[in-house]
C-alpha cells in the first residue's frame, strides 16, 4: 500500500555517513517532533537527480527553513558512501543524505519502481514530502520520467 497524506512514516532504518563512519538512523527518531522535507530520487549521480532535483533543494533550503522546516533530507536506494559523495560533489552540506541501501524504506512506504530495464534494479520513485512529527502532510509523487511536482519550488508553493 502506498503511503498517503495523514499516514505515519513506518518504522525502518536508514543510514548516513558521519565523521566516525556509517550511522544507523531510526525513522521513528529522525522524524520525531520535527518538520522534515524528505525527497527521494531513483539514484544519486543520475542525470535529473544531479542536474535539477538536488540543486533545487540546495538553492531553496533557506526559504524552506524560513517556513519552519527543521531539516531537508534526501534518500535513495544507494549506499551511504555514495550518498555522502553525491552531497560533497553537489556542495549540498545543508542536506542530510539518508541511504536506503536495500530499498527497505521505499518498499515500506509503497513507493518503489523497477529500474531493471536500465540495470538499476529496485529503486525509489521520485517524490517530495513534508513530514511533521512522523506524519505525512504533503506528498508529491512524480509520474515515471517526470520532474515537476517533486521540486523545491513546487513544495514551497504548498507550504
Amino acid at each position: 500500500m502506498t503511503i498517503s497524506v495523514g499516514d505515519r512514516i513506518p518504522t525502518t532504518t536508514l543510514t548516513k555517513v558521519t565523521a566516525s563512519g556509517p550511522d544507523q538512523v531510526s525513522s521513528d527518531e529522525f522524524f520525531k517532533g520535527r518538520k522534515i522535507v524528505l525527497v527521494a530520487v531513483p539514484g544519486a549521480f543520475t542525470p535529473t537527480c544531479s542536474a535539477r532535483h538536488l540543486p533545487s533543494f540546495v538553492d531553496k533550503a533557506d526559504e524552506l527553513k524560513a517556513k519552519g522546516v527543521d531539516e531537508i533530507a534526501f534518500t535513495s536506494v544507494n549506499d551511504a558512501f555514495v550518498m555522502d559523495a553525491w552531497a560533497k560533489s553537489a556542495d549540498a552540506g545543508d542536506i542530510t543524505m539518508l541511504a536506503d541501501g536495500n530499498g527497505d524504506f521505499a518498499e515500506a512506504i509503497g513507493l518503489t519502481m523497477d529500474g531493471s530495464k536500465f540495470g538499476m534494479g529496485k529503486r525509489s520513485q521520485r517524490y517530495s514530502m513534508l513530514v511533521e512529527d512522523g506524519v505525512v502532510r504533503q506528498l508529491n509523487v512524480e509520474a515515471p520520467g517526470e520532474f515537476n511536482v517533486s521540486s523545491a519550488e513546487h513544495l514551497l508553493s504548498e507550504i
